[in-house]
């Protein structure tokens, strides 16, 4: 059984692909620091899996730490990297702090991959690399635009940092560019549980719907879309997970055509803020209390992916649609208001 080191599996779509690696036959070691998560998605992924998940609290900033886990995992084979920050508006206020926490991080574990001859590395990017595209959908050879965020560059700065790094030593890698990662895991086990203020739109969304927050923002309602809000494209999060389990197949059977390939992982369907409100209100029954504001600094007017590549390459196959991501969304934000020990926790935070 080939073991994979999960980094930031304690996160959202951490936890999610901890799931899936498993149950495809994996072992997984889990590596996160708690710093922008909650063990509680960690122990659900144990729940839905029915057994003890390996796991450490270590910052991927601090070297020695870093390299002690690689050091008691002499046999991992592959690593996936999540572990960053990822509030576009935060970083826009906070730049120093994610190019810090996010190169740092990702050069340490690369030192490591290196050293301990790790085969296979699948690094965790963004569709923010291709900044404001002049078309859409976006493919794989889109040519990156200026970042709109210091998140954006820190993705578009880490996909090289891993691509050149990679042709000096043994290691194989994949960049997957992210879109919209929403929903949660159909037991509504583990889901989406932001720290804070969610900066996501659709745990905004429940969390406004609950009652959580007394009403959500809609920034900017003058965009040149067809209803002047931004363009996104959605993707479930166990679709996402899926396909890293996928990328580390690749990888394992050698099927890939260069050392370092990218894949965009969307459903190639964009959608605006307000028709995903519309779907939200649709599958819940409730009227969402929003108001419009104004532009929010940071965001892409539209952007939404060309996947053929992953479809064929991966053997990938988006299997949720809109309303299921919406409706496991509300399913989740419904079991977090009953069960008080997650409850509770996130409120803690947002107190």
């Amino acid at each position: 059984m080939k073991k994979i080191l999960v980094t930031g599996g304690c996160g959202y779509i951490g936890s999610h692909t901890i799931v899936d690696l498993v149950e495809n036959g994996y072992d997984v070691v889990c590596v996160d620091n708690n710093s922008r998560s909650n063990t509680k998605l960690l122990e659900g992924a144990e729940t839905i899996l029915g057994k003890k998940v390996k796991s450490y609290k270590v910052d991927l900033c601090n070297y020695d730490e870093t390299y002690a886990v690689l050091q008691e995992n002499p046999d991992i084979t592959g690593v996936i990297h999540f572990a960053a920050y990822k509030a576009v508006g935060e970083s826009v206020e906070r730049p120093l702090m994610y190019f810090e926490n996010n190169l740092l991080s990702l050069i340490n574990l690369l030192k490591c991959v290196q050293e301990f001859q790790i085969p296979h590395f699948v690094f965790s990017s963004s569709c923010t690399v291709y900044g404001n595209p002049d078309v859409v959908p976006v493919t794989e050879e889109t040519p990156p635009k200026p970042a709109e965020s210091p998140y954006g560059y820190t993705k578009q700065m880490g996909e090289q940092i891993v691509s050149e790094s990679v042709k000096s030593f043994s290691t194989n890698a994949i960049l997957l560019r992210y879109f919209n990662p929403v929903g949660a895991h159909p037991s509504c086990i583990i889901g989406e549980l932001p720290l804070g203020k969610p900066q996501n739109l659709v745990p905004a969304i429940t969390q406004t719907a609950i009652g959580k927050l007394p009403q959500m923002t809609v920034f900017g309602n003058d965009y040149p879309t067809r209803d002047g809000s931004c363009v996104r494209d959605f993707i479930h999060v166990c679709d996402l997970a899926h396909a890293h389990t996928l990328a580390i197949d690749y990888l394992v059977e050698q099927r890939n055509l260069s050392r370092c390939e990218v894949f965009n992982l969307g459903t190639g369907n964009g959608v605006t803020v307000l028709e995903a409100i519309n779907m939200f209100e649709k599958v819940s029954g409730q009227k969402l209390n929003y108001k419009i504001g104004p532009r929010r600094p940071g965001d892409v007017v539209a952007t939404y992916a060309n996947n053929d590549k992953a479809k064929t390459l991966l053997g990938w196959e988006p299997e949720f649609n809109l309303e299921q991501m919406m409706q496991t969304a509300w399913d989740w934000e419904l079991k977090l208001k009953k069960d008080e020990s997650l409850y509770g926790s996130q409120n803690s935070i947002l107190n």
